[in-house]
């Protein structure tokens, strides 16, 4: 097994604020408020081309979180959500199928 210097977890987060952001060079990317149970968190996605920001409000993602935050043209993102590609590239989120408590960690 290799050491790692941090302990990446996947956590369901409740998305409670979620705006476009044009202040990037990339096309299709948001500003989210992710609630983690214990903490509200930021998060930049390209997430656009397949979600409108405020369908984003009040539904459940997985991110991975506890990772080192990055800012993005003055953006502080603390998690990354989680994805995978659809046929044209494009992210898919991965949630739930269910609501669950927020900050459930993925095991």
């Amino acid at each position: 097994m290799v050491d790692s210097p941090f302990d990446v977890r996947l956590q369901v987060g409740d998305v409670t604020r979620a705006e476009p952001f044009p202040e990037t060079n990339k096309e299709a990317m948001m500003k989210l408020w992710i609630d983690i149970g214990d903490e509200t968190v930021q998060s930049a996605a390209q997430l656009g081309h397949q979600y409108d920001p405020q369908s984003l409000v009040g539904t459940q993602l997985l991110c991975a979180t506890n990772l080192d935050p990055i800012t993005i043209a003055g953006f502080t993102s603390e998690v990354l959500t989680v994805g995978v590609p659809d046929d044209n590239g494009e992210v898919i989120l991965l949630r739930p199928d269910s609501t669950v408590t927020a900050g459930a960690t993925l095991f």
